[in-house]
């Protein structure tokens, strides 16, 4: 019953902000200047989202390594893009990590080692993001004149800096009693295995690439999207009002992030001094452009052969 209220929960949130996010859009206006032009613009973004799902397979099978759940990178590859397909079509944004856990978990690996490895890899990703957001302060605060703006991209990355923080240094504290409670103890061991990530000098530099590439090609399916429909917007804006939205998007709120990856997109659009109706725009087509390629993840899934097969392994005790 729990599962149902908030999945349902989450669906009325989406819809409600889908709802009010829509009202500033004309929908003709937006079908009219799609063309063929636009095809191969929205082909570019869908090329770019594949190269993103297999940029996280890498970040992922690295960290995967460090929690005891070896991937190969066809295996990473593969349930990153079943993962894609997951996350549009469960009522959540975090459905595709779900799945992850599923496939990696009746494995050898465990559930455990699985449920660390996906838990470290959105922990790396939320870091990365909000440094990038913070290191590119300035240049936003000259784009964003509105100072409630300015107020509210501040608190959302020290929010995410403070988080990252905190967690980051649980990994560092020695006191006996943490490992005697259950939930901080499982945290405490995430965070141990994120500090020898992110701190390893042979394989920092390369999740640390990773991380960025992610971000940043996201950043490019948004221009993608932006050229395809010939909005005013220049790159150097959309490289700094999309990573905060992707950082508020995290929040499993509601469905693949729609709804609120809309209101969020035209509420920095509107303080940075754009057009809001621009902002709900390219993030609908942004949404659809992983439609397609959560589409292709569920191909994979339907050919694949972990549909059929049995876990061969019980869940671990979490000790």
């Amino acid at each position: 019953m729990r599962q149902i209220l908030l999945s349902t929960a989450k669906i009325l949130i989406s819809a409600a902000l889908l709802y009010l996010a829509l009202r500033k859009v004309d929908i003709s206006d937006l079908l009219s200047r799609l063309g063929f032009t636009s095809a191969g613009w929205i082909a570019l973004g869908i090329a770019v989202t594949l190269l993103q799902v297999f940029a996280s397979a890498m970040r992922w099978r690295e960290i995967s390594a460090d929690c005891g759940a070896s991937l190969s990178v066809a295996q990473a590859v593969r349930y990153c893009m079943i993962g894609s397909f997951f996350n549009q079509t469960l009522p959540s944004s975090i459905g595709g990590d779900a799945m992850r856990l599923w496939l990696v978990g009746r494995g050898p690996a465990g559930w455990r080692a699985a449920a660390y490895s996906i838990f470290v890899d959105r922990a790396i990703g939320l870091i990365a993001l909000a440094l990038l957001i913070a290191a590119s302060l300035p240049w936003s605060y000259r784009l964003i004149g509105d100072p409630q703006g300015r107020l509210a991209l501040l608190f959302v990355d020290l929010v995410a800096l403070a988080a990252a923080g905190g967690f980051l240094l649980l990994g560092r504290l020695h006191w006996h009693w943490l490992g005697r409670i259950r939930a901080v103890h499982h945290l405490r061991a995430c965070s141990i295995i994120t500090n020898r990530a992110i701190f390893n000098r042979e394989r920092w530099s390369k999740i640390a690439f990773l991380s960025l590439l992610i971000h940043i090609l996201a950043v490019v399916i948004a221009w993608c999207v932006v050229k395809a429909i010939a909005a005013p917007i220049l790159f150097s804006e959309i490289f700094l009002l999309v990573p905060p939205v992707m950082l508020i998007t995290m929040l499993p709120i509601s469905i693949a992030g729609w709804g609120v990856r809309e209101a969020s997109m035209a509420l920095t659009f509107g303080y940075a001094g754009l057009a809001t109706s621009e902002g709900v725009n390219v993030s609908l087509l942004y949404g659809a452009v992983f439609l397609v390629v959560g589409a292709l993840g569920g191909l994979v899934w339907i050919f694949s052969g972990e549909r059929s097969q049995k876990g061969s392994t019980s869940i671990e005790s979490a000790e």
